[in-house]
Parts: structure tokens; sequence; C-alpha cells
């Protein structure tokens, strides 16, 4: 049915759809080469066909990013290879891969592609001095094919570097009319880095990436398999549930009737075939991942070396790539390699080392890899903060802290002032990507060996960078303290730009705490003494705190400065600065009501974060975005923003709070009691620290709360009374002043000078003017709550827009205030609280399907809901039935094509 063999020769039908042709063998047969195409092809018919359909729209302009996404074995690596094979001179192929590095090579696809392109990429990296964006937008033009289409493979994403996935994510952004198809390849286990990999292509629009599942065999395939090698189908079923490579390790083991026990047993049986000396190079080439170059082999293993790469490639346990050589599969190189004794494998780990830097064209990342696997404290010393340097300029933040890691653990030997140095930049990567209780130990430990120096200017610059990490942290009152220990030690020493620092310090606290007059002058203090020395970067940082500030005193003039410490920050690539600049210019925005233009800030920032790996950024204006989306009446996406912010466990508190507000607001609107415990996270977070940004919409959500009757009245007025003792103005009270006069009846406007229109009409009484504002805004929950103010005629469309919304604890209030004014034929609304999207699911459903798509278990669900696991059984069985699925596999793929996701 499937193959028929002559001596020497093997010949493949194309039963299964890919005629393969026919071509001879050398030793170990033809059967177990077309077992081994046979296995890893059966049944992969459709995603081939649906790849041709891809490349075809690629070379007509639509382009797209896909994902080939299967668990390790499953066959994604051969059905690539059958994918190219077919394409043929089709397509301008460029290929790379990721490898499983100790700590991942910044770039290192990057570098493959534009090797295959022959574009020199590390003059190209000098040439932009590391700014990714614009090195981005040339590799985009480099791959965009002059004739035809493009094909671009990467491999193993889940072993990827930020630097890449940023790349990935630039490119998917950008891919839809280009004439490239980007290949990927990613495994489905719930590891860190497949889950980076979920995040970053959830950032690709949705019509721009398409993925595959590469399932496993289905057991008719395997069954057929079986009978074509003579070996019990039953059994190998059972023992791989149809993994192909697993399937194919079966299948050519010696012994037919009792099949190996695992993988790892299969590929070591047919190790001990081979010849003491290549089982010695077996053993070395290991130690590579990926793959191992045919000169470095020989630098290990002397002249017999090819005699002996023969004999491993013959019994299939190694692939011939020409100039390289390479395991069948990672599984296989990583079962050798756990055979390895520690000494063997820091020997081979060394003279891999010592070939690799005889070469001299090698990447860092894979000198550390292998020093690190070596043991050579020394070179790990030398290298590894190279390697970080080189891996931060391209923005791969995380890689970058990795290195100095590895570079810390060999440090007691250096002096102390290296010691600090590299202390203080490890702290600086870890706060960029959110480990900031790791950064406030490193620096803390740098100010230390700062202070036994008598370095007191180096001692005073690590104080400052301790408030700003104890303020990410949400520590105000040591954030407070030590920016005031800064300032002091460092007005004792000569001036210089780390004084001028921590005055900027104090005005950004200063302002965060609206002490607006404190703001300024530090703010003042700050300017003068960085322009003296002409620090740019300083300068950018204070204009930020000024023009913040000014927002409640000359609104024009704060704008402008906000404006010009943006223009600075992105034309000196002072990244973290711009994103500051992005999120307090939105900030400013949504205070003054205008929702376009903190969306276009918030949208561009968030860009640029996700361009330049700033997650903490990105994670607080996500929060935020959340809470502008709710306002806009995008309720959904609101959620889903705030979801995905909230759901990163290495999130502080003080990025999870725009998130949280904006997610308990939702909840408490549509009598969600998960709201709940969002409410006790808040208020834990306000015990460290009582700024008015963050106690203000704490206050409007308990007042709201108390208004529905599912909260403490008096609780929420001392809030409010607190927020208005805050207040620098009265601009800034304006919204707590209407929850308090709808609370209180009798409570009086009180100054409205600066207020936002909305609120100034209200609290006079025009609830008609007010409510056409909010309605003009797009802003129609408000414009429901200003109407609630109003007559018969206002309060029946009030109820309607709630009904809209769904937000029945909110309807029900409504039409309570109704039947007190005597209204009658009150419409009950509802009896069901069903989503309007296609497939019926509830805001509830929406949330564990998008919680099912994150590979969270149903317990992980449970807890992160808060509600108990059979709620979310539940939920899981009715999001199943809703969707028509039998698998959460085949659930979120639907919920993907519907556009549910």
């Amino acid at each position: 049915m499937l193959t028929t063999f002559v001596t020497g020769i093997t010949l493949a039908r194309t039963d299964f759809g890919l005629p393969w042709q026919a071509r001879r063998e050398t030793t170990y047969g033809g059967e177990f080469d077309l077992r081994e195409h046979m296995t890893t092809l059966l049944e992969r018919q459709t995603q081939l066909k649906q790849l041709d359909g891809l490349l075809a729209e690629a070379a007509g302009g639509r382009g797209r990013v896909v994902a080939l996404a299967g668990e390790a074995g499953a066959g994604k690596t051969a059905l690539v290879e059958a994918f190219v094979g077919r394409v043929g001179q089709g397509a301008r192929i460029l290929r790379s891969a990721c490898e499983d590095l100790s700590v991942p090579d910044p770039l290192g696809p990057l570098y493959d592609l534009a090797r295959d392109a022959q574009w020199a990429l590390p003059q190209a990296i000098d040439q932009r001095q590391g700014q990714k964006l614009p090195l981005f937008s040339d590799a985009l033009e480099i791959f965009e094919a002059k004739a035809g289409p493009s094909l671009l493979v990467i491999e193993d994403l889940h072993w990827a570097d930020d630097a890449t996935l940023d790349f990935v994510r630039f490119l998917g952004r950008r891919i839809v009319n280009t004439h490239i198809l980007l290949l990927l390849t990613a495994r489905t286990d719930r590891s860190e880095g497949q889950m980076r990999v979920r995040r970053a292509l959830g950032e690709i629009p949705a019509s721009s990436a398409v993925r595959i599942e590469v399932p496993l065999l289905s057991e008719a395939a395997v069954l057929s398999l079986a009978e074509m090698a003579g070996r019990d189908g039953d059994a190998i079923y059972r023992a791989t549930a149809g993994n192909a490579f697993y399937v194919t390790e079966l299948l050519s083991a010696e012994n037919g009737t009792l099949p190996p026990a695992s993988v790892r047993d299969a590929v070591l049986a047919r190790a001990e075939r081979l010849s003491a000396g290549a089982r010695s190079m077996l053993d070395a080439v290991s130690v590579f991942p990926r793959r191992a170059d045919g000169w470095a082999l020989q630098g290990l293993c002397g002249v017999a070396s090819a005699g002996q790469l023969a004999e491993c490639v013959s019994n299939g346990l190694l692939d011939d790539l020409g100039d390289g050589y390479a395991f069948r599969h990672e599984i296989a190189r990583r079962a050798i390699e756990m055979t390895l004794t520690n000494s063997q494998r820091r020997q081979f780990n060394q003279r891999a080392l010592t070939a690799l830097l005889e070469k001299g064209d090698v990447s860092t990342g894979r000198l550390v890899h292998h020093a690190v696997e070596a043991h050579n404290l020394q070179m790990v010393r030398e290298l590894a903060p190279v390697a970080a340097r080189e891996a931060s300029r391209v923005g791969a933040h995380r890689d970058a802290a990795g290195y100095y890691e590895a570079a810390l653990r060999q440090v007691d030997s250096l002096p102390e002032e290296e010691r600090a140095a590299l202390y203080e930049k490890y702290a600086f990567e870890c706060h960029l990507i959110g480990r900031i209780d790791a950064a406030i130990e490193a620096q803390d430990h740098a100010r230390r060996l700062h202070q036994a120096e008598g370095n007191k200017t180096s001692e005073g610059d690590c104080l400052r960078w301790l408030s700003r990490f104890a303020y990410l942290l949400g520590d105000r009152k040591a954030a407070d303290m030590f920016g005031e220990q800064a300032v002091t030690l460092l007005e004792n020493v000569p001036p210089g730009p780390e004084l001028a620092m921590a005055y900027s310090n104090l005005a950004q606290l200063a302002m965060l705490a609206e002490r607006l007059d404190d703001t300024l002058l530090l703010g003042d203090k700050a300017v003068a003494l960085a322009e003296r020395l002409d620090q740019p970067d300083i300068v950018c940082h204070a204009l930020n705190n000024v023009g913040s500030a000014e927002q409640w005193l000359d609104l024009a003039t704060g704008r402008q400065h906000l404006a010009r410490s943006l223009e600075v920050a992105l034309e000196q690539n002072f990244q973290e600065h711009a994103a500051r600049a992005f999120t307090n210019s939105a900030c400013v925005e949504m205070n003054q009501l205008d929702f376009a233009q903190a969306r276009s800030f918030l949208e561009r920032g968030i860009n640029y974060c996700i361009e330049n790996d700033l997650v903490t950024w990105r994670d607080y204006m996500r929060g935020v975005l959340a809470q502008l989306l709710l306002r806009q009446g995008e309720w959904e996406q609101a959620a889903s923003e705030a979801l995905d912010v909230i759901a990163n466990d290495q999130a502080t508190m003080l990025v999870r709070y725009p998130a949280l507000v904006a997610l308990a607001k939702l909840r408490m609107r549509r009598g969600d009691p998960a709201a709940e415990p969002l409410f006790a996270e808040m208020a834990r977070f306000l015990e460290r620290g009582e700024e008015l940004q963050r106690l203000s919409p704490y206050a409007a959500l308990m007042a709201e709360r108390a208004w529905l009757g599912q909260g403490d009245k008096d609780e929420a007025l001392a809030l409010i009374d607190l927020a208005e003792s805050l207040s620098p103005t009265r601009a800034v009270f304006g919204e707590l002043a209407c929850w308090r006069q709808l609370l209180t009846a009798d409570s009086g406007p009180g100054d409205t000078a600066g207020m936002a229109a909305p609120h100034r009409l209200l609290l006079a009484g025009d609830w008609r003017a007010a409510a056409a504002l909010w309605a003009d805004m797009n802003a129609l929950f408000e414009q429901g709550l200003a109407l609630v103010r109003g007559d018969e005629a206002a309060l029946r469309l009030a109820l309607s827009i709630f009904e809209e919304f769904e937000a029945r604890p909110v309807a029900f209030k409504v039409r309570e205030i109704m039947r007190q004014s005597g209204v009658g034929h009150i419409a009950r609304g509802p009896r069901q609280t069903t989503r309007a999207n296609q497939a019926g699911l509830t805001l509830r459903q929406m949330e564990v399907l998008q919680l099912i798509e994150r590979g969270f278990s149903n317990k992980r669900i449970a807890e992160h809901l808060t509600i108990s696991p059979k709620t979310v059984d539940h939920h899981v069985s009715a999001v199943l039935g809703k969707l028509d699925a039998v698998s959460r596999g085949e659930a979120t793929a639907a919920a993907r094509d519907s556009g549910l996701l």
C-alpha cells in the first residue's frame, strides 16, 4: 500500500499527498529512510496545502506570519523541510533557528537570516547604534524579495531571545503588505519560553498571523507504519501516543518484539551500536545546541573525526548538513548529553570553547554558553559582561540580565569597584524587565560596596536608584527616604550629573504626590544643573516631571514641556524616558477627558515599549488603556487588556494598579463577585502610601460601590474627604465631587473652577448638558450616570444604556430610583445575561476562554478568578459546548477562527 522496496533504492508512492523522489541510500538501508519520511510526513497534507496557499498569497503581496505549533517530536521540522523542498526555486528562502543555550544569543536567528541574504548585520548594528527600530526596518527592506516571495524560517522560537521576539513582533505588524512569509516553529508546552512566544504572537494583528497545529499521528497512521515494518502497532501507539519522532525511533529499534520504554532508551540503544571512537564523537557533538560546525569538530577530535561522523550519520543518529552536523532532533541530543558525566561535559565544552575561540567570529553568547558549561570561571568573568552589553544594546534586556547573573556568580575575585559596577548594571536590566525585587537587592549590594570604598558620589547615585526601584515596587515611604538620603549625600560632594538626577527624582516624587510647588522648584534645579553639565537625558527626565505637574497650573505649557521631553527621548534613544513621556502625556489627556489624544499616546507608547522590550511601561500603559476602553464602552477589550496585565506574575503592584482599577470597575458594574479580591488588593497597595493618583480611582470605586448598595457610604465619603485634602487644586477633584453629590443629595458643588466641563455642569445641576458632552465623547456609561439625575425620559434612557452594557446592579439601581420617583411600566430587562457574540459566551466564559488559551489549568483558572474549581469545570464545559469543541485546543482554535481570540 505504502511503498515498494528495490535493492538500494527507496521508492515512495503519493498516497499521503507528497511525492518523494527516489534516492539511492548508502548504509543502514532505505527502509529506515522511508519510515522516517513516512512517519514525519504522514497526515500532513492539509498543513502543506495551507502553507502552499499562504506562500501564494505572499507572492501576491499579502504577507503573513505562520506559527507551526506542536509538542517536541511532533514533526514540525520535518514539515518545514517538506515545504521548503516543494517550494524549490519558487521563492527566496532564508533559514534560521534558535538554540537551547544557557542564555539565548541576542538576535541569533537574525544573524543566520542576514548571512543567507549576504547582509553584514554586525556593521548594520553599529551604523544604527544598536537602535532596534531602524535596524529592523533595514532588515525588512533587505528580506523583501525583488522578484517573487521571500520565505523566512525561524525554528524553535521557544528558545528565542527577547530581541528576536521583538523582531518577530516588528515584522508581524508590518508584514501584511509585503511579499514575505515568515514561518516559525514552536513547542506547545507550558514553559516560560513558550508563554513568551504566545505573548509575542498575540501582539501581532490577528489578520497577519496564522497558527497551524502539528498534531500527533493518529492510531490508524501508527498501525499502518508498524504493519509495513512488521512491528506491533498497538504496542508502539501505546508507548508513543503518536509522537512522530518516538514512532520513528521505535520502528528503527533492533528489538522488534520488545520496544524501548522511552525515546531516550531508543536513542541510547542505537548509540550503543557505534564503535568507541564514533560514540565519543557523538558525545562531543551533543554539547553543541542545534548544530556543530565541521571545523569545530575537527578541532575537537582531530583527523579521525570524518570517519567517526560518517558512522554516526550512517546509523541514523546525526544529519550531515554539508558544513556541519546535527542530531536529527533535540530530544536525541539531550538524551545523549544527559549520559555524560560532569567531568565529560566540562571537558567537551572546554574543547568546544577552545575551538570556537580560535575561529574568532563566533557570537559572544555561544562562547559564554560553553564557558559556563565548562565551568571556566575566568572566561565567564571575561565574556559574560561583554555579552550582556551586546544584548542590552539591541534591547534584549532579559538576556542581558541573564549574562550579568552568570558574571556575578564569579565576581568574588574582582576588585570592589568592578563588582559594584556589575551589580549596578544587573539592577538596571532587572528593573527594565519588571524584576524589581532583584533590582533592589543588586543595587543595595552595589551601594554597600561603594560605601566601603568611601565613594560618596556613587553611593548617592545608588540611593537615588533605590528610591526609584522602591517606588516601582509600591513602597512610597522607602522611595521618599532613599530619595532624600541621595540628595543629602550628593550635596556634600562636587555637583555632578548624579546630583542633577537626584533633584529630578525628588521632583518626580513630588509630582506623583501632587506637590506642585515642590515639583517646579526641584525640577528647575535639575534642569539648570543638567543643562550646565550637558546632560540631555536628565533634562528630558526633569521636563517630564515639570510638564506633568503644570497640567493643573498652565495646561498649554505643561503639554509643551511633555512634548519636548518625548521629542528629546526619541531623538536620543532614551528608551525609558520615552516610555515615561508617553505614559504621562496619555495620563494628562485622560485627566482632561481628551480620549482621542490619550488613545493616540497610549497606542504609540505601547507599540514603542513592545518593540523595545520595556515590559514594565508596556503593562502600565495597557492598564491605563483598559481604563480608557472602559470609558469608551469597549468593555470586552478592556477586560482582555486588564487580564493580560494582571496575569503577568512578574508585574509589580504599581504596574498592576491601573489594570486593577479597570477590571474591578467592570466586574462591579456587572455584579461579578470576583471584583472583591481586586478591591482588597488595591486597598493593601494604598496602605503603603496614599498618593492622590492612586487614591482617587479607589475612592471613586468605593463611592460607586456604595451608591449601588454594595459598600459602606460613610467609608466612601471618608475616602473622598481624604482625596480632597490631598488635591492641590479643585480641578483635580471633579469626578469625586460628583460622586459625593450623588451619595449626599444636600452636598453643595463647592468651587468648580478648572474642573472638566461635564463635572462642572453636573455639579451645577445641568445634567442634560453634561450627558450630552459625555455622549459626544462616546463615554456612554458616564452619560447614563448623568441621566440618572434627570427626568423620566432621562431615567429610561439611562436604564437602556446600562442594560446594553449588561450592568445588572446599575440597572437595578436605576429601576429602584424610577420606582421611588413614581415612574410606571418599568422594563424588567433581559432575563439572560449572555453576551451578544456569535458563540453566546458570557463575560465570565470569555475570561475562562482567554485563560485556557494562555495554557492555564482549571486549578490555576480557579485561583486566578477566585472561584471554585467546580465552577471552573462548569465554565470550561460550557465554553467547549458553545464552541462545539471536544478539547481545549479545539476550543481555542475555533475561537481564533471566529475572531473571539
